[in-house]
């Protein structure tokens, strides 16, 4: 069984649409890369940054 990783051992991104941080979860492991945002609110979200 793989060993826990603490959350501070997470691989972080910026959101591109509010700019907050956010933590890698592991149902994003196959789409790491393309992720963008921190959340579907900011996914759906119009119009420029914050």
């Amino acid at each position: 069984m793989a060993r826990m990783r603490k959350k501070a051992d997470l691989p972080q991104k910026l959101c591109t649409r509010c700019g907050r941080a956010f933590n890698w979860r592991r149902k994003w492991t196959a789409i790491w890369d393309d992720v963008r945002y921190c959340s579907d609110a900011c996914r759906t979200r119009k119009g420029a940054s914050s």
